[in-house]
């Protein structure tokens, strides 16, 4: 495989694995996710990261955090709770849940 080839094929790769996650990242901004969380760090929430390591092996771990995610929850992670969030449908819940786990 010449230079110029390889190149094209790591890029395209690279982008393959890289745009879900943006992707991912966009609905949790465009849903007001980001106000309170980030992916590496606590802000009023958990970081994803976090989250995603307190549930690492869980084989349910994603359906609970869709049902999380809608429907909110509270001393998980502290006396803070979050609240429900009705603008997110099932779908979108789980996409975000399982972006999150993969934080």
């Amino acid at each position: 495989m010449n230079r110029a080839l390889f190149a094209v094929v790591v890029a395209a790769a690279a982008t393959s694995v890289t745009a879900p996650a943006f992707a991912d990242q966009a609905l949790a901004t465009s849903k007001n996710c980001m106000a309170c969380h980030a992916v590496d760090k606590k802000l009023v929430g958990p970081a994803y990261k976090d989250v995603a390591k307190k549930y690492a092996g869980q084989k349910d771990a994603a359906d609970k955090l869709a049902a999380k995610i809608m429907k909110g929850g509270s001393g998980v992670w502290g006396a803070i709770p979050m609240p429900a969030n009705p603008q997110v449908n099932e779908a979108e819940a789980k996409k975000l849940a399982a972006w999150v786990l993969a934080s």
